[in-house]
């Protein structure tokens, strides 16, 4: 569905904004959507609760989805496949924990030294980013909305201090998607493990480090206690995008007006989970530094190695796949002429300010 299209619909208004005699026509739905996140990461799991809320309210409760958190109907990290069978009618999840089925699964979330949160918006929304990913989804028999955002993420939680590329050798390192595949290039042994198990693997040594998301949920699942070494940047994530997948053949079964009501409702999910985040993580930072937390910056030639691996293992998917050449051909082309204007405007924008705010408050940040 093209991007002009979907906001001429929603310019036009809802047709649920018709008379009642028309709206009565349209028929009452129930469904199920199954998310990847435990109720406990509020902001996670809530992304999806918030999209069903807000489809209940554009369709005057005449189209209901009840939220499924992980485990409860299938694991964490099935439900592209109970979403392809039909097992349940949508799901919410990050795509790049599919990367096994297909690698370019990953740009739907993000690439290791890829796109912040604006720019993988830009990309998707107004620089063919959907059009293009609708190509692959259709292949497992979904349609895709982009439906939050984590923003830059944090590099995760170590027992042990990284202090060169030697450090990595062997290092058992929860890290989910394509950038497991990259750390792996470097002798990172990379896990795929779901939220809910990290603290037992860190606390029980199964891994020797982890990735999640940031302080607010990090701070939530206690890695602090576990892992003191606290990593930044995330430089495979400089954002995380999730989405809700809906199965094909219910996607084309729903009248016009809940097609609307979901792509509006999947919109404003994936502005207000950015936004939650953004506000919440300095005072969960300040608060794991209080609680033991030892901030430390990956050493330069480790982001260096890892920079020149990550492209090396792009452009040789990219010859090994023609979709996901075409894809990766759109994505780096809009990643490399984006960074101009980020760097003339944004970059020179922030640099700036932040310098000044630390000088006002006496260095404390």
């Amino acid at each position: 569905m093209k991007r002009r299209s979907f906001l001429k619909s929603a310019g036009a208004g809802l047709a649920l904004a018709a008379p009642a005699v028309a709206r009565a026509q349209l028929p009452e739905l129930h469904w199920r959507l199954a998310s990847s996140f435990p109720k406990s990461l509020d902001a996670l799991y809530g992304a999806g609760a918030n999209f069903a809320q807000r489809i209940a309210q554009l369709t005057e409760g005449r189209f209901q989805i009840r939220v499924f958190a992980a485990g409860e109907i299938v694991p964490p990290l099935q439900v592209l496949d109970a979403v392809q069978s039909g097992t349940v009618e949508c799901g919410h999840t990050a795509s790049y924990y599919y990367v096994g089925k297909h690698p370019a699964f990953a740009f739907d979330t993000t690439l290791p030294f890829g796109l912040n949160a604006r720019q993988q918006n830009a990309w998707m929304y107004e620089g063919g980013g959907i059009e293009l990913l609708r190509e692959l989804f259709a292949r497992y028999n979904c349609v895709q909305f982009p439906a939050g955002n984590t923003g830059a993420q944090m590099g995760g939680w170590f027992r042990k201090e990284v202090n060169s590329l030697q450090d990595l050798k062997g290092l058992k390192f929860r890290i989910a998607g394509i950038a497991g595949q990259v750390l792996a290039k470097l002798g990172v042994v990379p896990q795929q493990i779901p939220g809910s198990e990290l603290y037992q693997a860190l606390e029980r040594g199964t891994i020797d480090a982890a990735e999640w998301v940031g302080p607010y949920d990090d701070a939530k699942l206690g890695f602090v206690k576990v892992a003191p070494y606290y990593y930044y940047p995330g430089f495979w994530e400089g954002s995380a995008q999730l989405s809700i997948l809906v199965n094909a053949q219910k996607w084309a079964e729903l009248p016009e007006p809940y097609k609307v009501a979901v792509e509006l409702a999947a919109a404003e999910t994936n502005v207000r989970m950015n936004a939650q985040y953004d506000v919440r993580n300095h005072d969960a930072l300040r608060e794991l530094v209080q609680a033991g937390a030892r901030l430390r910056a990956f050493p330069r030639p480790v982001m260096e190695a890892a920079y020149r691996a990550a492209f090396e293992l792009y452009d040789g998917l990219a010859a090994a796949d023609p979709l996901f050449k075409k894809i990766y051909l759109s994505w780096r082309k809009y990643r490399d002429s984006s960074h101009l204007w980020f760097r003339v405007a944004e970059q020179t924008f922030d640099s700036f300010v932040y310098a000044e705010a630390r000088k006002r408050v006496g260095g404390r940040g």
